[in-house]
């Protein structure tokens, strides 16, 4: 009887494990491996894997924002920001053709052309920022051949070298910073006594001016305010201060909105009869993007900076290399937010560039792209020179 009970139990049990396996022979449904188990094509050759920095090899920071370009997500879009600003840079570099060699001869184009014209745009906010300091690097250094920027983007520059300005919270109360004369532009503080002492530099300046004009008949333009204002602040801290040295032209056409504008209006009354015209600068920056062998374009925000470089590349049927860096998005159909696919729509970039946009807040990505490119191209123009001035040694002794 036990080994009836056993054999029983040994039949029971293979029956059920038959069962399991019958169970188990039942496929998915159809749909569903469809779905999920879809075959890949193959990638194409070259194709690039997804690979972040490894910390056990040591920090390196060269070598860190290196690994961005594989990261993928907005890091790949600052690795490929990289490449393109390098590309102007060599294409800079580059000599002249023939031909654009004999419109220096003639007196066509200018002396300084070189083979990429770069256009550098920002918003005032970056200047009351600490990125003022990268972005007077750029000028200082001769690294880029035209500015535009807002009213904001002149004044706060000439506002720190008479005051600073200071590190502040976002959620400062309003009312509260009012009643104290304290300004907030997001978490940093300008006492409003800081534009008074920009009132008090710069309305001797205006009369002067005002004198000049009516002795030569000559109006101004913002560009060449600018550039005066750059050589009376005498400050080597200051951007335009270098845009001056290096004759470096700057465009704001707008100009009048901002603290800069309030100065011209309240001296509109006090001493009435200075002239701003525009349309000098627009034909200037128009004829600099015309004349250009190729250009490139860096432009940090949005709003007028953005659409004033773009426009003007438009005259040469689009600009060869381009960089945006900025936060705004394209569903409200602005022209901050809009990509530079859009821009290639107009023709103001190449239909064969390979423009990138970075979507990041500059502050957070600015340092990190200059330091891998403009950057290392001044230590690598420097150190060409040391070996030129050795080489020059060497052959005199």
């Amino acid at each position: 009887v036990h080994g009836d009970f056993v054999l029983f139990r040994y039949r029971s049990c293979c029956q059920h494990t038959k069962d399991q396996n019958m169970s188990n022979d039942v496929s998915a449904p159809n749909v569903a491996q469809q779905a999920v188990l879809a075959h890949s094509c193959k990638m194409p050759a070259g194709s690039q894997t997804v690979k972040g920095y490894d910390f056990n090899a040591g920090v390196n920071y060269e070598r860190l924002l290196a690994s961005y370009r594989y990261s993928g997500f907005q890091a790949t879009n600052l690795g490929l920001a990289i490449e393109e600003i390098n590309k102007m840079l060599t294409a800079r570099e580059t000599e002249l053709t023939e031909e654009f060699k004999n419109k220096i001869v003639m007196g066509l184009i200018s002396e300084r052309t070189t083979n990429c014209t770069i256009f550098l745009g920002y918003t005032s906010n970056l200047i009351s920022s600490g990125l003022r300091e990268t972005l007077r690097y750029l000028v200082e250094h001769n690294l880029v051949d035209a500015v535009v920027t807002t009213a904001g983007g002149i004044e706060e520059d000439f506002i720190k070298c008479l005051a600073p300005t200071y590190i502040g919270e976002f959620g400062l109360g309003g009312s509260e910073l009012r009643g104290k004369g304290i300004n907030r532009i997001g978490n940093l503080l300008v006492p409003n006594d800081n534009y008074c002492l920009f009132e008090d530099w710069l309305m001797p300046i205006l009369d002067k001016l005002l004198e000049e004009q009516k002795e030569t008949g000559i109006n101004l333009s913002p560009r060449t305010l600018i550039h005066r204002l750059g050589k009376e602040i005498n400050d080597e801290s200051s951007v335009y201060y270098w845009a001056y040295k290096n004759d470096i032209p700057v465009f704001s056409p707008g100009i009048t909105d901002g603290s800069l504008g309030d100065m011209l209006y309240f001296h509109s009354y006090k001493n009435p009869g200075l002239v701003l015209d525009t349309i000098p600068d627009v034909r200037a920056l128009n004829d600099l993007a015309v004349a250009a062998a190729h250009t490139g374009i860096v432009i940090l925000g949005g709003g007028v900076v953005k659409h004033h470089i773009c426009n003007a590349n438009l005259m040469r049927k689009g600009a060869d290399f381009a960089v945006f860096v900025n936060t705004g998005q394209e569903f409200d159909g602005s022209d901050s937010g809009a990509g530079p696919d859009e821009a290639v729509s107009w023709g103001k970039i190449r239909a064969d560039a390979a423009p990138v946009k970075v979507y990041a807040e500059a502050t957070l990505v600015l340092p990190l792209l200059v330091g891998e490119t403009f950057a290392r191209f001044v230590e690598r123009r420097g150190n060409a020179s040391s070996r030129k001035e050795a080489g020059e040694s060497v052959i005199q002794m």
